[in-house]
């Protein structure tokens, strides 16, 4: 007798649909798995067998053979171990094989027949809707990130005999909950910095329109202080934006046992050694930085250090908000909508321009040291902000800045002007526009598009920076309550351009 299973496969961060299908034939007992398995998916054999018979099920003494439909499709990941379990035990006739067709099944066995938790139960769980499943049964420790999915309905399983329980009878699998979502919490506050007011409302820009800024600035001048509280000040997350995050995290294997969808942005600051595998993803096609850093902050401090062939592989996510990665064993694609905060310092030994301590650099060693970030890397950069030291008598008189609380009302204030405006694009922020898109939204006036065409004229910038400007400009706008971008908003907008890359 042979049967199917429903099951899937991670490729990215989505889950294809697979058929698990199940036949014995009376030949040399043997297990034989096609379909384009992975090195996981194969040791799967001995971990089922060992299972099955651990639970109290007979292992058929037949040649056991184990096709994954489509056979084009590379399967990887250890998610197919329960699917197979199941098949063997339906072809064998040890269980009934009628709710085959409406469920799905994913996860891991142990030797013993535990199931433990597997990467991707979200993705898996939005396949399943949307192929019309009604059911999918998964490990208890990963069954309460998938039960956020409406309209399906989430089984958790502790072991392989409570499976085969539930396939009898309808008995001993429970029902999912999704577990309450705790309040975002941030620990740091924008209260905490004193002074940098041009520091700070560069990050009241940044967050609300979603743009990119670099901080250059002697050491201890509190550019990482003010990047790690960025993310006080951004939007809460909007439900779709929970699922994205949540479904890279699963997929990475970042999420606790138990935990259904992530409630804060991500802020991810990799060390500067991280590799271009890192960043962007491996050969095993499994989501870097940039994709981890998805509706969130990515934070690269002292971004100099970093290999330049690493930070040129930021030009095409900065640009799209999206990553295709293709290696010899296939191609994905990795969603990449993030906000990218820089720091640097103005020269090697970090003293350039500071007012009490002098720069020891040669000449020629300041503009290595720039030349480290290529122009095109530079041009995908909105803000551009210098920031000054605070001395320490400044520092003990300066009242405690505003808190984040504050800023934070202005920015989704500013956010929902955005929604408003984009509501039939597909848009969320201002940093997302693209091509005509750009002097659309923005609806200069001929004294702003007049003040941006004699600056840019003057400075030599190029045709990306020139929207890019009206883009913080069209922020700026957001943030006044202003339906039109006006001169003072493309001046603003303008003064974030003025030192470019790492000069003053």
């Amino acid at each position: 007798m042979s049967c199917t299973v429903l099951s899937g496969t991670l490729v990215g961060v989505d889950a294809h649909l697979v058929r698990v299908e199940v036949d014995l034939l009376n030949r040399l007992p043997t297990v034989v798995i096609v379909g384009l398995p992975g090195g996981a998916v194969r040791e799967s054999a001995d971990r089922v067998r060992s299972a099955l018979q651990h639970a109290g099920f007979d292992f058929p003494r037949k040649r056991v053979v184990v096709n994954l439909a489509p056979a084009d499709l590379r399967k990887t990941g250890t998610g197919f171990d329960l699917p197979i379990a199941v098949g063997i035990l339906a072809a064998s006739e040890q269980v009934p094989s009628e709710v085959l067709g409406e469920t799905a099944f994913y996860g891991e066995l142990s030797l013993d027949g535990q199931l433990r938790r597997v990467r991707g139960a979200l993705s898996v769980a939005l396949m399943a809707r949307s192929q019309g499943f009604t059911r999918l049964v998964l490990p208890a420790d990963c069954a309460a990130e998938a039960a956020v999915v409406d309209g399906l309905d989430v089984l958790a399983a502790h072991d392989l005999e409570h499976v085969a329980t539930w396939l009898r009878d309808g008995t001993g699998l429970a029902r999912a909950d999704a577990p309450t979502a705790p309040p975002s919490r941030n620990t740091h506050d924008l209260a905490e910095v004193r002074g940098q007011h041009e520091a700070r409302r560069a990050l009241e820009v940044a967050a609300a329109g979603g743009h990119n800024l670099l901080m250059v600035g002697s050491p201890g001048c509190g550019k990482s202080m003010l990047a790690a509280r960025l993310p006080s000040i951004l939007p809460a997350l909007t439900f779709e934006e929970a699922i994205d995050i949540t479904r890279v995290h699963s997929v990475a294997g970042l999420l606790d046992t138990g935990q259904g969808l992530v409630a804060q942005r991500p802020f991810r600051a990799p060390h500067h050694s991280v590799t271009a595998a890192g960043m962007i993803g491996n050969a095993a096609l499994r989501p870097g930085e940039v994709s981890l850093a998805h509706h969130g902050v990515l934070f690269l401090d002292e971004i100099a250090e970093f290999q330049r062939s690493v930070l040129e592989l930021l030009r095409g996510p900065l640009e799209d908000r999206r990553l295709l990665l293709t290696r010899a064993n296939g191609s994905v694609e990795f969603p990449a909508d993030v906000s990218l905060v820089a720091a640097a310092n103005p020269c090697p030994c970090g003293y350039l321009g500071h007012p009490t301590r002098p720069c020891v650099c040669a000449p020629g060693a300041i503009e290595r040291y720039r030349q480290r970030l290529s122009g095109p890397l530079l041009d995908r950069i909105d803000l551009h902000v210098w920031v000054d030291p605070v001395s320490p008598g400044a520092l003990a008189r300066a009242h405690p800045g505003e808190a984040s609380a504050a800023v934070r009302a202005r920015v989704e204030a500013a956010r929902e002007r955005q929604r408003t405006r984009y509501a039939h694009q597909g848009i969320q922020c201002n940093a997302q526009l693209q091509g005509d898109q750009v002097r659309a939204a923005a609806q200069p006036t001929a004294e702003a598009l007049a003040v941006l065409e004699r600056t840019l004229a003057k400075l030599g910038l190029s045709a990306r920076a020139w929207a890019r400007i009206l883009k913080v400009a069209r922020t700026v706008a957001d943030l006044d309550g202003d339906a039109r971008v006006d001169a003072p908003h493309v001046l603003e907008a303008l003064a974030w351009r003025a030192h470019p890359g790492t000069t003053r």
